[in-house]
Protein backbone atom coordinates (compact mmCIF):
# COMPACT_ATOMS: atom_id res chain seq x y z
CA UNK A 1 0.00 0.00 0.00
CA UNK A 2 1.40 3.44 -0.70
CA UNK A 3 1.83 6.03 1.75
CA UNK A 4 -0.77 8.07 0.77
CA UNK A 5 -3.68 5.76 1.10
CA UNK A 6 -3.29 6.27 4.87
CA UNK A 7 -4.98 9.24 4.23
CA UNK A 8 -8.42 7.50 3.89
CA UNK A 9 -10.65 6.42 1.45
CA UNK A 10 -12.25 9.37 0.79
CA UNK A 11 -8.89 10.50 -1.14
CA UNK A 12 -10.08 8.06 -4.29
CA UNK A 13 -13.81 9.66 -4.59
CA UNK A 14 -14.27 10.31 -7.97
CA UNK A 15 -17.47 11.48 -10.09
CA UNK A 16 -18.83 9.38 -12.97
CA UNK A 17 -21.04 10.80 -16.10
CA UNK A 18 -24.46 10.74 -15.44
CA UNK A 19 -24.16 10.30 -11.55
CA UNK A 20 -27.54 11.59 -9.91
CA UNK A 21 -26.96 13.94 -7.59
CA UNK A 22 -29.51 14.03 -4.82
CA UNK A 23 -28.66 17.09 -2.54
CA UNK A 24 -25.60 16.37 -1.04
CA UNK A 25 -26.69 12.38 -1.62
CA UNK A 26 -24.39 10.78 -4.74
CA UNK A 27 -25.73 7.62 -6.73
CA UNK A 28 -23.43 5.70 -7.33
CA UNK A 29 -20.56 6.89 -4.97
CA UNK A 30 -17.71 6.11 -6.71
CA UNK A 31 -13.89 5.45 -6.22
CA UNK A 32 -10.78 4.87 -8.53
CA UNK A 33 -8.73 3.48 -6.93
CA UNK A 34 -6.08 3.35 -9.83
CA UNK A 35 -3.58 5.40 -7.65
CA UNK A 36 -3.61 2.89 -5.30
CA UNK A 37 -1.48 0.68 -7.61
CA UNK A 38 -1.71 -3.07 -8.21
CA UNK A 39 -4.55 -5.64 -7.47
CA UNK A 40 -2.60 -6.60 -4.23
CA UNK A 41 -2.56 -2.84 -2.97
CA UNK A 42 -6.40 -2.36 -4.11
CA UNK A 43 -6.73 -5.38 -1.76
CA UNK A 44 -5.71 -3.87 1.16
CA UNK A 45 -7.11 -0.98 0.52
CA UNK A 46 -10.23 -2.40 0.94
CA UNK A 47 -9.19 -4.57 3.55
CA UNK A 48 -8.19 -1.38 5.46
CA UNK A 49 -11.65 0.78 4.47
CA UNK A 50 -14.23 -2.31 3.89
CA UNK A 51 -16.52 -1.01 6.67
CA UNK A 52 -16.70 2.15 5.45
CA UNK A 53 -17.13 1.42 2.01
CA UNK A 54 -20.15 -0.93 2.66
CA UNK A 55 -21.63 1.83 4.84
CA UNK A 56 -21.58 3.99 1.71
CA UNK A 57 -23.38 1.67 -0.23
CA UNK A 58 -25.96 1.40 2.41
CA UNK A 59 -26.40 4.92 2.68
CA UNK A 60 -26.61 5.88 -1.02
CA UNK A 61 -27.48 2.23 -2.75
CA UNK A 62 -24.53 1.53 -4.46
CA UNK A 63 -20.69 2.13 -4.09
CA UNK A 64 -18.59 1.91 -7.53
CA UNK A 65 -15.26 0.82 -7.41
CA UNK A 66 -12.58 1.80 -10.79
CA UNK A 67 -9.45 0.42 -11.82
CA UNK A 68 -9.22 -2.16 -9.84
CA UNK A 69 -6.70 -4.43 -11.58
CA UNK A 70 -8.79 -7.40 -11.10
CA UNK A 71 -8.70 -9.13 -14.52
CA UNK A 72 -10.43 -12.73 -13.69
CA UNK A 73 -12.38 -14.95 -11.66
CA UNK A 74 -9.93 -15.04 -8.84
CA UNK A 75 -9.31 -11.70 -8.73
CA UNK A 76 -12.97 -10.92 -8.18
CA UNK A 77 -13.23 -13.42 -5.44
CA UNK A 78 -10.73 -12.22 -3.95
CA UNK A 79 -12.03 -8.63 -3.33
CA UNK A 80 -15.34 -10.33 -1.99
CA UNK A 81 -12.85 -12.08 0.48
CA UNK A 82 -11.28 -8.97 1.19
CA UNK A 83 -14.43 -7.68 2.91
CA UNK A 84 -14.43 -10.12 5.54
CA UNK A 85 -18.66 -10.48 4.63
CA UNK A 86 -20.24 -14.52 4.52
CA UNK A 87 -20.98 -16.03 1.36
CA UNK A 88 -24.34 -16.15 0.51
CA UNK A 89 -24.03 -19.36 -2.39
CA UNK A 90 -26.07 -19.32 -5.42
CA UNK A 91 -26.84 -23.22 -5.02
CA UNK A 92 -28.69 -22.44 -1.92
CA UNK A 93 -30.43 -19.61 -2.79
CA UNK A 94 -34.01 -19.43 -4.59
CA UNK A 95 -32.71 -17.33 -7.68
CA UNK A 96 -34.84 -17.78 -10.77
CA UNK A 97 -31.66 -17.32 -12.77
CA UNK A 98 -29.26 -19.91 -14.89
CA UNK A 99 -26.15 -19.15 -13.20
CA UNK A 100 -22.21 -21.04 -13.46
CA UNK A 101 -19.91 -20.57 -10.39
CA UNK A 102 -16.67 -19.88 -11.87
CA UNK A 103 -15.22 -19.89 -7.92
CA UNK A 104 -16.59 -20.93 -4.44
CA UNK A 105 -17.94 -17.40 -4.45
CA UNK A 106 -18.22 -16.04 -8.06
CA UNK A 107 -20.44 -17.10 -10.72
CA UNK A 108 -21.80 -15.27 -13.90
CA UNK A 109 -24.74 -13.27 -13.60
CA UNK A 110 -27.05 -14.60 -15.56
CA UNK A 111 -26.95 -16.69 -18.70
CA UNK A 112 -29.54 -15.37 -20.39
CA UNK A 113 -29.09 -14.72 -24.46
CA UNK A 114 -27.61 -11.15 -24.73
CA UNK A 115 -30.84 -9.76 -26.83
CA UNK A 116 -32.81 -10.42 -23.22
CA UNK A 117 -33.03 -7.65 -21.26
CA UNK A 118 -33.25 -8.05 -17.76
CA UNK A 119 -35.59 -5.66 -16.04
CA UNK A 120 -35.02 -3.87 -12.83
CA UNK A 121 -35.24 -5.85 -9.31
CA UNK A 122 -34.07 -6.23 -6.37
CA UNK A 123 -32.11 -9.78 -6.05
CA UNK A 124 -34.71 -12.81 -4.46
CA UNK A 125 -36.94 -10.31 -3.15
CA UNK A 126 -39.77 -12.31 -5.07
CA UNK A 127 -38.59 -15.30 -2.59
CA UNK A 128 -38.45 -15.31 1.60
CA UNK A 129 -34.90 -15.94 1.62
CA UNK A 130 -32.82 -13.21 0.36
CA UNK A 131 -29.40 -11.36 0.60
CA UNK A 132 -28.15 -8.06 1.82
CA UNK A 133 -25.05 -7.19 -0.90
CA UNK A 134 -24.11 -7.98 -4.14
CA UNK A 135 -21.21 -7.23 -6.00
CA UNK A 136 -20.69 -6.99 -9.69
CA UNK A 137 -17.23 -7.36 -11.29
CA UNK A 138 -16.59 -6.61 -15.38
CA UNK A 139 -14.43 -9.29 -16.56
CA UNK A 140 -15.15 -8.24 -20.35
CA UNK A 141 -17.19 -5.25 -21.36
CA UNK A 142 -19.61 -5.99 -23.93
CA UNK A 143 -18.87 -4.42 -27.60
CA UNK A 144 -22.23 -2.42 -27.18
CA UNK A 145 -24.39 -2.05 -24.64
CA UNK A 146 -24.74 -4.51 -21.06
CA UNK A 147 -24.63 -1.72 -18.71
CA UNK A 148 -26.24 -2.75 -15.53
CA UNK A 149 -28.78 0.00 -14.37
CA UNK A 150 -29.19 0.57 -11.07
CA UNK A 151 -32.52 2.29 -9.36
CA UNK A 152 -32.85 3.86 -5.46
CA UNK A 153 -35.24 2.00 -4.63
CA UNK A 154 -35.76 4.89 -1.77
CA UNK A 155 -36.15 7.15 -3.75
CA UNK A 156 -38.41 5.89 -5.98
CA UNK A 157 -40.96 5.65 -3.33
CA UNK A 158 -40.28 9.06 -2.71
CA UNK A 159 -41.34 9.88 -5.91
CA UNK A 160 -44.12 7.26 -6.33
CA UNK A 161 -45.69 8.47 -3.07
CA UNK A 162 -46.77 11.76 -4.42
CA UNK A 163 -48.53 10.37 -7.70
CA UNK A 164 -49.87 7.09 -6.84
CA UNK A 165 -50.46 7.54 -2.90
CA UNK A 166 -52.82 4.45 -2.60
CA UNK A 167 -50.67 1.98 -4.46
CA UNK A 168 -48.09 2.63 -1.95
CA UNK A 169 -49.97 1.99 0.62
CA UNK A 170 -51.91 -0.96 -0.73
CA UNK A 171 -48.50 -2.61 -1.60
CA UNK A 172 -47.01 -1.55 1.98
CA UNK A 173 -50.51 -3.28 3.44
CA UNK A 174 -50.99 -6.14 1.40
CA UNK A 175 -47.54 -7.11 0.18
CA UNK A 176 -47.39 -9.23 -2.97
CA UNK A 177 -47.54 -12.87 -4.51
CA UNK A 178 -45.64 -14.15 -7.10
CA UNK A 179 -46.06 -16.96 -10.06
CA UNK A 180 -43.37 -18.62 -12.10
CA UNK A 181 -43.19 -21.67 -14.23
CA UNK A 182 -39.89 -23.78 -13.37
CA UNK A 183 -38.88 -26.44 -16.05
CA UNK A 184 -37.88 -29.79 -15.59
CA UNK A 185 -34.17 -28.90 -16.60
CA UNK A 186 -32.30 -25.82 -16.56
CA UNK A 187 -33.03 -23.59 -19.76
CA UNK A 188 -30.26 -20.95 -19.91
CA UNK A 189 -32.17 -19.31 -22.70
CA UNK A 190 -34.59 -17.78 -20.66
CA UNK A 191 -33.53 -15.16 -18.15
CA UNK A 192 -35.65 -17.33 -15.16
CA UNK A 193 -34.58 -20.50 -16.58
CA UNK A 194 -33.83 -22.36 -13.24
CA UNK A 195 -35.39 -26.15 -12.98
CA UNK A 196 -37.30 -26.77 -9.73
CA UNK A 197 -34.37 -29.59 -9.15
CA UNK A 198 -32.20 -27.09 -9.16
CA UNK A 199 -34.23 -24.24 -7.21
CA UNK A 200 -35.79 -26.65 -4.76
CA UNK A 201 -32.61 -28.58 -4.92
CA UNK A 202 -34.84 -31.65 -4.91
CA UNK A 203 -33.98 -34.48 -7.52
CA UNK A 204 -37.51 -36.01 -6.97
CA UNK A 205 -41.15 -34.71 -6.83
CA UNK A 206 -41.70 -35.67 -3.09
CA UNK A 207 -38.55 -33.86 -2.10
CA UNK A 208 -39.61 -30.72 -4.19
CA UNK A 209 -42.90 -30.55 -2.48
CA UNK A 210 -41.46 -31.28 0.97
CA UNK A 211 -38.99 -28.37 0.08
CA UNK A 212 -41.97 -26.06 -0.80
CA UNK A 213 -44.24 -26.49 2.05
CA UNK A 214 -41.42 -25.74 4.63
CA UNK A 215 -41.13 -22.11 2.73
CA UNK A 216 -45.17 -21.84 2.55
CA UNK A 217 -44.89 -21.95 -1.24
CA UNK A 218 -47.78 -23.51 -3.49
CA UNK A 219 -47.62 -25.18 -6.35
CA UNK A 220 -48.87 -27.01 -9.28
CA UNK A 221 -47.72 -29.65 -11.64
CA UNK A 222 -47.66 -30.05 -15.20
CA UNK A 223 -47.16 -32.96 -17.95
CA UNK A 224 -44.11 -31.63 -19.31
CA UNK A 225 -42.63 -32.57 -15.79
CA UNK A 226 -42.56 -27.86 -15.13
CA UNK A 227 -43.75 -27.25 -11.73
CA UNK A 228 -45.65 -23.84 -11.89
CA UNK A 229 -45.19 -22.07 -7.81
CA UNK A 230 -47.21 -19.65 -6.09
CA UNK A 231 -45.06 -17.85 -3.42
CA UNK A 232 -46.32 -16.72 0.12
CA UNK A 233 -47.28 -13.18 0.85
CA UNK A 234 -44.32 -11.24 0.58
CA UNK A 235 -43.15 -7.29 1.56
CA UNK A 236 -43.46 -4.84 -1.60
CA UNK A 237 -42.44 -1.92 0.40
CA UNK A 238 -40.40 -2.15 3.39
CA UNK A 239 -39.46 0.32 6.16
CA UNK A 240 -35.82 -0.31 6.85
CA UNK A 241 -34.23 0.50 10.57
CA UNK A 242 -33.32 3.74 9.19
CA UNK A 243 -36.79 4.88 8.98
CA UNK A 244 -36.89 4.95 5.08
CA UNK A 245 -39.46 2.89 2.98
CA UNK A 246 -37.68 0.80 -0.24
CA UNK A 247 -39.44 -0.44 -2.98
CA UNK A 248 -38.79 -3.86 -1.80
CA UNK A 249 -39.81 -6.57 -4.99
CA UNK A 250 -39.44 -7.59 -8.12
CA UNK A 251 -42.86 -6.26 -9.02
CA UNK A 252 -41.46 -4.08 -12.14
CA UNK A 253 -39.39 -7.28 -13.34
CA UNK A 254 -42.48 -9.76 -13.17
CA UNK A 255 -44.86 -7.06 -14.65
CA UNK A 256 -42.23 -6.09 -17.69
CA UNK A 257 -40.90 -9.08 -18.01
CA UNK A 258 -44.61 -11.05 -19.04
CA UNK A 259 -45.86 -8.10 -20.74
CA UNK A 260 -42.85 -7.85 -22.74
CA UNK A 261 -43.54 -11.58 -23.92
CA UNK A 262 -46.93 -10.59 -24.77
CA UNK A 263 -48.34 -12.31 -21.75
CA UNK A 264 -50.78 -11.59 -18.84
CA UNK A 265 -48.65 -9.66 -16.17
CA UNK A 266 -51.53 -10.89 -13.84
CA UNK A 267 -50.38 -14.21 -14.15
CA UNK A 268 -46.66 -13.12 -12.61
CA UNK A 269 -47.43 -11.42 -9.65
CA UNK A 270 -50.86 -9.80 -7.99
CA UNK A 271 -51.50 -8.07 -4.63
CA UNK A 272 -51.31 -10.89 -0.95
CA UNK A 273 -55.30 -10.46 -1.38
CA UNK A 274 -55.28 -11.75 -5.15
CA UNK A 275 -56.52 -8.16 -6.15
CA UNK A 276 -55.26 -7.59 -9.41
CA UNK A 277 -52.41 -4.50 -9.37
CA UNK A 278 -53.61 -1.55 -11.31
CA UNK A 279 -52.01 -1.66 -14.07
CA UNK A 280 -51.57 2.63 -14.71
CA UNK A 281 -49.59 2.84 -11.05
CA UNK A 282 -47.09 0.03 -12.46
CA UNK A 283 -46.79 1.49 -15.65
CA UNK A 284 -45.88 4.91 -13.62
CA UNK A 285 -43.64 3.47 -11.17
CA UNK A 286 -41.84 1.72 -14.44
CA UNK A 287 -41.59 4.94 -15.65
CA UNK A 288 -40.16 6.54 -12.47
CA UNK A 289 -37.49 4.03 -12.16
CA UNK A 290 -36.45 4.29 -15.60
CA UNK A 291 -35.87 7.85 -15.01
CA UNK A 292 -33.98 7.39 -11.33
CA UNK A 293 -31.84 4.45 -13.61
CA UNK A 294 -27.68 4.98 -13.78
CA UNK A 295 -26.41 2.52 -16.52
CA UNK A 296 -23.14 1.30 -15.00
CA UNK A 297 -20.75 1.93 -17.89
CA UNK A 298 -18.56 -1.08 -17.79
CA UNK A 299 -14.76 -1.20 -18.01
CA UNK A 300 -12.26 -4.44 -17.29
CA UNK A 301 -11.60 -4.46 -13.54
CA UNK A 302 -14.72 -1.98 -12.67
CA UNK A 303 -16.38 -4.07 -8.93
CA UNK A 304 -19.87 -2.66 -8.22
CA UNK A 305 -21.45 -2.81 -4.35
CA UNK A 306 -25.08 -3.00 -4.59
CA UNK A 307 -26.64 -2.72 -1.40
CA UNK A 308 -29.77 -5.42 -1.96
CA UNK A 309 -32.33 -3.56 0.06
CA UNK A 310 -31.67 -0.30 -1.16
CA UNK A 311 -31.05 -0.49 -4.93
CA UNK A 312 -32.78 -2.75 -8.04
CA UNK A 313 -30.72 -3.29 -10.53
CA UNK A 314 -31.14 -5.12 -14.20
CA UNK A 315 -29.37 -5.74 -17.30
CA UNK A 316 -29.32 -3.74 -20.61
CA UNK A 317 -29.35 -6.16 -24.02
CA UNK A 318 -25.99 -6.42 -25.46
CA UNK A 319 -23.71 -6.99 -28.37
CA UNK A 320 -20.50 -9.37 -28.58
CA UNK A 321 -18.89 -10.91 -25.81
CA UNK A 322 -20.02 -10.05 -22.28
CA UNK A 323 -18.54 -11.15 -19.25
CA UNK A 324 -19.78 -9.69 -15.93
CA UNK A 325 -19.60 -11.72 -12.68
CA UNK A 326 -21.19 -11.64 -9.35
CA UNK A 327 -21.03 -12.50 -6.06
CA UNK A 328 -23.59 -12.85 -3.25
CA UNK A 329 -23.19 -11.82 0.76
CA UNK A 330 -25.46 -12.68 3.90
Amino acid sequence: MTKSTEWGIEQFRSAVEGQFDFGDDKFPVTFDVAAAGGLQESLSLLRRFGDEILAQAHLHGAVLLRNTSAVSAEDFDAIVRSFSLPNFPYEQSLSNAVRKNRTERVFTANEAPSDARIYLHHEMAQTPIYHSKLLFFCEHPANHGGETPICRSDQLVNRLIRVERKFVHDCLEHGLRYSHTMPDQNDAQSGMGRSWRSTFRADTVEECEARMASLEYSGTWHEDGSLTVVTPVLPAVKELTDGRHVFFNQLIAAYSGFASRGQNPDDAIRFGNGKQLPESAVRTACEIAEELSFDIPWSQGDVAIVDNLIAMHGRRSFEGPRSILASLVA
